[in-house]
């Protein structure tokens, strides 16, 4: 019997090596990986550059402290500013922690213009993580429960609903910020309109709020382009990535850009690992990559890809309500739950997974070819027409 806390509904497989898009497990059986990681493993499974570059680190030093200087950390800084046309990096461990940053920067922020509550305006089925102030950010009462009391702060309002804001604005003097994801990943792939993107800086810049953008689970790539913002022509004041950045790596970052830089000083916040040396390599390594080796274009191309094909070989088929998505970032939504799909398609060698219950979530590594994908359309339709027809 295991020791390990009861915190996972884990599939019954163990993976012991990967390579590329594809993972085998510990009886040698290999699967395409339609996940990576959930959306983590941008440059797919032992990318051997990539690897190299650990290597080389773990050979010279893997932690030091932000006690002292980092060198890699501010050439990481430096590139993803240069990516983002954002201003300052604070490093993090993980997506929760990036959002925790934002959340206090907003704060100390709200406070600095003399306001006593600053509230943060959240989005309903959003999902910001699972620590006390991101688990009160998040719009999900099933990943909420047990938990209270909720920390205070947070106005929630309709995903995609600009008068709504518009109402809040119009009503609550303490908002300081809106917090939220340009594409919901936990909430069913669903996407922002561009225009209600643009309407909400323009509110924002109205009223002196730090625009804030959860790019944890769609930046890095995933969209087609390095961040999902840079499809509206906007830029955030805020901005928090993890997940894809260190592809397996645990590294996260909170940017700032325009009115939010130089809110955190020394002493407001910090990160014993934060940033490592080992971090900022696979970080760095990521960006190079994804650069040199020209997946942005790749993610958009094999994404039409995938979305089209799934879209002929399900057309007609009653119980498939939409797919959507951008790039490598893919919801097909079904009219009843499905999350017996998942266990469905690991029997057949395709590594999927469901969100909000009914939603089939695809999110493969960046460097997934367009053979590959034709073998998850091959394997996936069947399975979906087969289930909504049980």
């Amino acid at each position: 019997m295991s020791h390990l806390m009861n915190t996972y509904a884990r599939q019954p497989v163990t993976f012991t090596r990967g390579e590329g898009a594809w993972l085998w497990d510990a009886d040698g059986n290999r699967y395409l990986d339609g996940l990576s990681g959930v959306a983590v493993n941008t440059l797919g499974h032992a990318h051997p550059r990539f690897t190299s570059a650990l290597k080389k680190q773990i050979d010279s030093l893997i932690h030091c402290s932000n006690i002292y200087q980092i060198a890699g950390q501010e050439v990481l800084a430096d590139k993803l500013c240069a990516l983002s046309g954002m201003q300052e990096v604070f490093f993090c461990n993980s997506g929760c922690e990036a959002n925790e940053a934002a959340i206090k920067l907003a704060r100390l922020y709200g406070h600095g213009r003399g306001i006593d509550n600053p509230s943060i305006i959240v989005m309903e089925k959003a999902f910001h993580g699972r620590t006390l102030a991101t688990l009160s950010a998040t719009g999900n009462r099933k990943v909420q429960a047990g938990f209270d009391p909720l920390v205070s702060g947070f106005v929630r309002v309709p995903y995609n609903d600009m008068e709504a804001v518009r109402q809040v604005a119009q009503h609550n003097r303490d908002v300081v910020a809106v917090l939220v994801e340009p594409i919901q990943g936990e909430g069913g792939i669903r996407t922002l309109d561009i225009a209600y993107l643009q309407e909400i800086r323009k509110l924002c810049d109205q009223n002196d709020w730090l625009l804030m953008l959860d790019e944890v689970q769609c930046g890095i790539g995933r969209t087609g382009k390095w961040f999902a913002y840079q499809h509206t022509g906007i830029l955030p004041d805020v901005m928090t990535l993890a997940k894809g950045l260190g592809s397996g790596v645990p590294i996260g970052a909170c940017l700032a850009a325009s009115k939010a830089v130089g809110t955190f000083k020394p002493g407001n916040h910090g990160s014993t690992f934060g940033g490592n040396p080992l971090a900022c390599t696979a970080g760095l390594n990521t960006l190079n990559i994804v650069e040199q080796d020209g997946l942005l274009p790749h993610a958009a191309s094999v994404g039409r890809f995938i979305r089209d094909g799934l879209s002929t070989s399900l057309q007609g088929v009653s119980g498939v309500k939409e797919i959507r998505g951008q790039g490598l970032m893919i919801g097909i939504e079904l009219e009843k739950p499905c999350g017996d799909l998942v266990k469905l398609a690991l029997a057949k060698g395709l590594l999927i997974n469901v969100t909000a219950d009914t939603v089939v979530r695809l999110l493969p590594p960046l460097i997934l070819s367009q053979a590959e994908a034709q073998q998850m359309i091959d394997i996936l339709s069947p399975l979906i027409k087969d289930f909504l027809q049980s």
